[in-house]
């Protein structure tokens, strides 16, 4: 027998194509299945025999989702470069109808079912499947985890089903407790007001769901894996997984800003200082200062104190104290009250009651009183405020949004200066109503394992007759509008539109691109002013062994200001969290 020398075989070998060869597909039905089958796009030419085969079964799905429960490929073969299969379909199933067997009216209102909707329709598997899931989640919602559903006395004649619609709901539950797992301090008896998991209340697992994206909105601990529900006979028990984080802060920041109003210095030294404890003793109480001296002369002192489960509800109480002295024109407190209750799906509303003292300095301009630039004020307000979030981590979001909105009515009343004559005021109304408005819209979205882009949206609207400058909005800075010093602008409307690109380079590190463009409005007595001021820039933050460092460089551009590394800012500071 002659032999291929070996070498020679192997050459050979490595030549044959090995590349799969393309597969027809052709099906073989009853003229009775032809025209059903001529309304589904089914691909002809596959790759190779196993995508032919997968598409035959996908064929065979798709049929028996439209009522064509009986359809089926019977038998099939390879010849050559085809694949021939024996398609039976048959005729459409439909109901004849489905009637209530045992539910009560609250599961028929909750589900959508209603008999006439099953009456001479057609079978399909998956709208069947969603109503059990309707009603099942249902009876998840009201106490009971382990029920049923399914059809009962079924009868089917000439390819119509009748049938009737069961469900047994088992046995009621209830909570038990909830307990903390990991090395969090959080009371359990906090976490159960605050997330409404209270002993004896029906079991819902549309509430345990929603739990786990109010206690990401909680900055001082983080779920470590999803909650557990153990259940013992009627009772369930609710194990969370936490750690506590470092949400307690102590931090500066230091700025370096040019000083406009004294050109033999060339830096004005800015600087911020935050203290805030929270979670205090496990209770969820916090406390937090913030001083900022935002130029020379002006001075800004926030304080806030929140107390959550309010004699033992779920409603928590907020005071807040504002502060801005602004150089020698004027100071303005502003102290506030706020009543909040958090919703197990819409997040949480507030009501709240702010007074609102503003006082004109003696070194203020004369002018400026006559023309109602500035003058003092006193205004009560009461306001309204939802605030959504599910964003998947408070300090370092990568996806998820928040939505915040406020809007407040209120009285401003004007009072006498002695610094003018007292017949300055009689063609005056001192007292008139104030609006205003307030808006804030965020969405994280992750571009890969370790870069997300923010976009946001900030506005807000101040609506009212004798609009002053002491009761304008401040803008700019880095908070607001970075390229510009802070609060540099005075508006009655304005807003801020931010994109914002973050590359991570670890959990609690990145580096950012920004582009902010405002928009604000000025509309005082005698002048009205707008502007679509602009800032870019970037920056770095990242941990240390002392605390998380933070560095922003920005330039901003508006018609008080040009577009030059002359006017850039520089931002940096260490946050100390303990």
């Amino acid at each position: 027998m002659w032999r291929l020398p070996l070498a020679q075989a192997q050459d050979k070998a490595q030549a044959v194509d090995i590349t799969p060869t393309a597969v027809a597909l052709r099906f073989y039905t009853s003229e009775e299945d032809k025209e059903t089958l001529r309304r589904y796009n089914t691909r002809t030419s596959l790759p190779g025999a196993p995508e032919a085969r997968k598409e035959v079964q996908a064929l065979v799905y798709r049929l028996q989702q439209d009522a064509y429960l009986l359809a089926s490929a019977d038998s099939s073969f390879s010849r050559n470069d085809t694949l021939h299969v024996k398609l039976h379909i048959g005729q459409p199933f439909a109901w004849a109808k489905l009637r209530n067997g045992n539910m009560s009216e609250g599961v028929l209102v909750e589900s959508g079912f209603r008999e006439k909707f099953y009456q001479g329709t057609a079978f399909k598997p998956a709208e069947y499947v969603k109503l059990q899931q309707r009603i099942l989640a249902y009876a998840e919602r009201n106490g009971y985890p382990f029920a049923s559903v399914w059809l009962d006395s079924i009868t089917i004649k000439d390819n119509k089903i009748e049938a009737a619609l069961m469900v047994e709901k088992a046995f009621v539950v209830t909570y038990d407790s909830v307990q903390v797992m990991g090395g969090s301090k959080t009371k359990p008896k906090f976490l159960m007001r605050y997330l409404q998991l209270y002993p004896g209340q029906l079991y819902n697992q549309d509430q345990i769901a929603a739990s786990q994206r109010m206690l990401s909105a909680l900055p001082y601990i983080k779920a470590t894996r999803p909650p557990q529900v153990r259940f013992a006979r009627d009772k369930a028990r609710v194990y969370y997984f936490l750690e506590d984080r470092q949400a307690n802060q102590l931090d500066g920041v230091v700025g370096f800003l040019p000083d406009p109003t004294r050109p033999d210095k060339k830096l004005l030294i800015t600087g911020e200082a935050n203290l805030n404890i929270r979670n205090i003793k496990g209770t969820g109480k916090s406390i937090g200062l913030q001083w900022r001296r935002v130029n020379r002369g002006s001075v800004i002192l926030n304080g806030e104190y929140l107390h959550p489960n309010l004699f033992g509800t779920p409603f928590e109480l907020g005071a807040r104290f504002n502060l801005l002295k602004q150089d020698s024109s004027f100071i303005t407190v502003q102290p506030r009250l706020q009543l909040s209750y958090y919703t197990l799906k819409y997040g949480k509303v507030s009501v709240y009651s702010e007074w609102r003292n503003s006082r004109v300095l003696s070194a203020a301009n004369l002018q400026q009183l006559k023309n109602l630039s500035l003058a003092d004020a006193r205004t009560n307000t009461y306001g309204l405020t939802y605030l959504w979030n599910n964003l998947d981590d408070f300090y370092y979001p990568r996806k998820g949004r928040l939505v915040e909105l406020q809007l407040a009515a209120g009285t401003k009343k004007l009072l006498r200066s002695a610094e003018l004559e007292r017949s300055f005021y009689d063609t005056l109304d001192l007292t008139t109503t104030q609006l205003s408005l307030s808006l804030r819209l965020e969405n994280f979205m992750r571009l890969g394992k370790n870069s997300a882009l923010l976009t946001r949206v900030r506005g807000e609207a101040l609506f009212n007759d004798q609009i002053l400058l002491n009761d304008m909005y401040r803008i700019g800075g880095l908070t607001s509008l970075r390229g510009f010093d802070d609060y540099f602008f005075y508006a009655s409307s304005f807003a801020v539109g931010t994109l914002e690109y973050r590359l991570f380079t670890a959990e609690d590190s990145y580096v950012l691109l920004f582009y902010d463009q405002g928009y604000y409005r000025s509309d005082l007595e005698e002048v009205n002013t707008q502007d679509f001021p602009l800032g870019l820039g970037g920056g770095i933050s990242f941990s240390t062994g002392a605390g998380i460092f933070q560095l922003i460089y920005s330039v901003g551009r508006s018609e008080q200001q040009p577009l030059s590394l002359k006017y850039s800012k520089i931002h940096f500071g260490i946050t100390s969290k303990f």
